[in-house]
């Protein structure tokens, strides 16, 4: 099939797509800024606006990939910045925190920087809850790196939408929402705030939950606009702060914690991350990122150290295969920590979580 004729049919889908929000379909909204194909394959550079839904991107690309001849379909999402140049946007009033009852003790696992295991530490808690017979959610708020699905197995599921309620995929007892499931996986995530508080909100909001226990959201790296923008939308019950022992991850740290009190997000506890190696053979320990920075940042901050992670080879090796560590190996030494750190969470999230008023500036 001709270029030409494959992207005309393509057009002719997107067309039969609409934006609820301007009851228009995403090609005469002007969302669709450009279709390439070749060979069957179908690149669509879309723009998605601070107001529009999130599930948008995933239906067009559906349409797309229902298209006869279409091999392949590649999203290139961009913020709606020709449609925020056309109006001089007026300062807006920070949203107020809602209250949601039936997404329990809402929790943020954050760190100063990436690479510490933020997010393997939030699957394996999250997987040692559910085990221990609670009702847990995993919210992967980490828009620029969504890499909850692959460390829960479930990345190349999509999850279901009915009557405008998304709902959530669950993988070993855990409700997950993501948005590594709603578009490509080399899509370039060009998001600006607004669109990230979107995102936030819709997660929140437009997700069956059902009824949780804990709502665990994983957070992007430092201080940014995804912070900001989920103690804003809901109730946080208490955040987590995840680190290695190195000084140049508990600096980053100390500042994330500091950025979660400012807004009057209590500090549940440390989480110390690759914080020393056994071998395997013979048990001697090998401090190979230092040592004991997570106890000063802890004691600095005037909270608990919650847990001391080991390094260990297979905790990597399980991620990637969609298993967590505290189901696959429960006697290792990395497990059993990290089974350890979801009883102390337990018990300072239900002895900690107050919330303070919001102060932005």
């Amino acid at each position: 099939m001709a270029k030409d004729d494959l992207k005309a049919k393509v057009t002719a889908a997107l067309e039969k797509v609409v934006n609820p929000r301007v009851g228009q379909d995403v090609v005469t909204a002007g969302m669709v800024k450009e279709i390439a194909a070749a060979d069957g394959k179908v690149q669509i550079a879309f723009e998605l606006g601070r107001d529009d839904p999130a599930t948008l991107v995933r239906e067009v690309r559906l349409a797309a990939q229902a298209v006869p001849g279409v091999t392949g379909v590649k999203m290139q999402i961009v913020g709606g910045a020709q449609q925020q140049a056309q109006t001089t946007p007026k300062p807006a009033p920070a949203p107020t925190a809602r209250e949601l009852p039936h997404l329990g003790k809402v929790v943020a696992i954050s760190s100063g920087k990436g690479g510490v295991g933020k997010s393997t530490v939030a699957v394996n808690l999250a997987a040692a809850l559910a085990a221990g017979g609670l009702r847990v959610g995993l919210m992967d708020a980490d828009v620029y790196g969504p890499n909850v699905p692959r460390m829960l197995g479930v990345l190349d599921q999509r999850p279901a939408v009915v009557e405008n309620r998304i709902h959530p995929l669950e993988a070993h007892g855990v409700k997950l929402m993501s948005l590594g499931n709603l578009v490509e996986r080399d899509a370039a995530a060009i998001w600006r705030g607004p669109i990230i508080m979107k995102i936030i909100q819709q997660f929140l909001g437009d997700v069956e939950w059902g009824q949780l226990d804990f709502l665990l959201v994983d957070m992007p790296p430092g201080t940014g606009d995804a912070q900001l923008s989920l103690v804003q939308s809901v109730q946080v019950s208490g955040a987590i702060i995840v680190t290695t022992p190195q000084e140049v991850a508990v600096g980053d740290a100390l500042r994330g914690a500091k950025m979660f009190e400012k807004v009057g997000v209590p500090v549940l506890g440390i989480v110390e991350n690759m914080s020393f190696f056994a071998c395997p053979h013979c048990g001697e320990r090998t401090d190979i990122f230092s040592t004991g920075g997570g106890g000063r940042l802890a004691k600095e901050l005037g909270i608990p150290l919650l847990a001391q992670i080991p390094i260990q080879a297979r905790v990597q090796e399980l991620c990637e295969a969609g298993v967590p560590v505290v189901l696959a190996e429960p006697n290792s030494p990395a497990a059993r920590a990290l089974v350890a750190l979801a009883t102390e969470f337990q018990d300072q999230a239900n002895s900690r979580s107050v919330r303070l008023p919001v102060v932005t500036s």
